[in-house]
């Protein structure tokens, strides 16, 4: 780990924030496009695997775990964080966490998050990114959002170590007394997500509009072995095994009704091919996105997530049920994005009809992928993102 925190900037900062782990790649771009509008950005990423390394894009500072050694410069980080930031911006289920190395190696001698808690005391603001369904909301409140209770698809819901009324609840709350803002973006309010400090802020979920460019160059091995002429539908899944239930396909993603419908779409005589792909990491997956035609993605859940978002920047058409109920939710807070929003929602009972719809009309697809790309650079560019935040943060600051 990087010991020294970097110099000031030239001129005084708007203000200061360090995100504590890393949000995909929204949190490196974030920063980067945050230093341009004259905020001190940095982002520490404390994952302690290197299993999701592939979704990151970078970080200024890592911490390194399992030694005394370790725990102690992690403490040091911290005392040195206290000074140098104004801002904590946390991410992901449990994740309201520092220096629990540094806990772990005095065998919970501390209070519990003492750490954060601190952080409030000293008047520090901290701002949490929601990350999914069972981000402080019960399994049992999800499975009632209706057409179909979604759980029944997922192999976590038999897994209380990472999905339970308990745990999620637990967390929910613990996650609400700490936080002073909260990101959210797809309107599942139940439970702990309504509450008055959890907003949707979509501008946080960004990328870069210059990696995921409807222009990029295909290099020669990353080209597919797929004739021109074949209209390719992309689909994908990140965590592929333990998110599926491998004797079926079954998942969240839909994958056991994209296969199915494909080979259905061949058989009555269309040239189309599904290219699918699990666990690349995103950088050179780009360069399979932006070779498809059309996006399929999940027809359950009721949401999107970055590869929408990415197909989205790439300029690509996209297939994704939308929750009414969830669109309504946000409606009430980001009105034109709802009203702007290019994906196009499907059901398992209305998706062949919507996916033949975008094969037989070209027009269709161009004319969609263009409205994708120009609501993408408006909505989850980094640029846009910094804006956002650059307000969110400044307001924060003048409590």
């Amino acid at each position: 780990m990087n010991q020294e925190l970097p110099e000031s900037l030239s001129q005084e900062p708007k203000g200061s924030v360090l995100y504590v782990g890393n949000c995909y790649y929204n949190t490196w771009y974030i920063s980067r496009a945050l230093r341009q509008i004259g905020w001190k950005a940095d982002v520490l990423n404390i994952d302690p695997t290197e299993g999701d390394q592939m979704f990151y894009h970078g970080h200024d500072f890592r911490f390194r775990y399992g030694t005394r050694v370790n725990a102690l410069g992690h403490l040091m980080f911290y005392a040195r964080a206290l000074r140098s930031y104004d801002i904590f911006h946390f991410t992901g289920t449990w994740n309201l966490r520092f220096v629990s190395d540094f806990d772990s190696q005095l065998k919970g001698i501390l209070p519990e998050r003492w750490d954060i808690k601190l952080l409030k005391k000293l008047g520090k603001k901290i701002v949490y990114t929601n990350v999914g369904c069972l981000d402080g909301v019960s399994q049992s409140s999800f499975r009632t959002w209706l057409p179909e209770p979604v759980c029944e698809i997922c192999p976590w819901q038999n897994i209380p170590t990472i999905c339970s009324d308990e745990r999620n609840l637990a967390w929910g709350k613990l996650r609400n007394e700490l936080a002073d803002y909260q990101v959210i973006l797809g309107g599942n309010r139940k439970d702990y997500n309504d509450d008055p400090h959890v907003h949707e802020v979509p501008q946080f979920y960004c990328l870069d509009q210059n990696i995921w460019n409807p222009d990029l160059l295909i290099p020669s091995n990353y080209q597919l072995p797929i004739p021109r002429d074949t209209l390719k539908i992309y689909h994908s899944i990140g965590n592929f095994e333990s998110r599926t239930q491998v004797t079926t396909t079954r998942n969240i993603k839909s994958t056991h009704i994209y296969i199915p419908l494909i080979e259905r779409l061949k058989t009555e005589g269309h040239n189309v091919e599904m290219i699918f792909f699990h666990d690349v990491p995103n950088k050179k997956l780009r360069y399979y996105q932006a070779q498809a035609d059309i996006v399929v993605d999940m027809l359950t859940f009721g949401w999107f997530g970055a590869n929408v978002r990415e197909a989205m920047m790439l300029g690509k058409p996209a297939i994704c049920f939308l929750r009414p109920e969830w669109l309504e939710s946000m409606r009430r807070e980001i009105p034109e994005y709802v009203d702007e929003l290019p994906v196009i929602s499907a059901t398992p009972e209305t998706v062949y009809d919507v996916l033949k719809d975008l094969i037989v009309h070209p027009e269709k697809r161009r004319e969609i992928g263009r409205r994708s790309r120009e609501f993408a650079v408006k909505w989850h560019s980094a640029e846009a993102g910094a804006q956002r935040l650059d307000q969110i943060y400044s307001r924060l600051l003048q409590k």
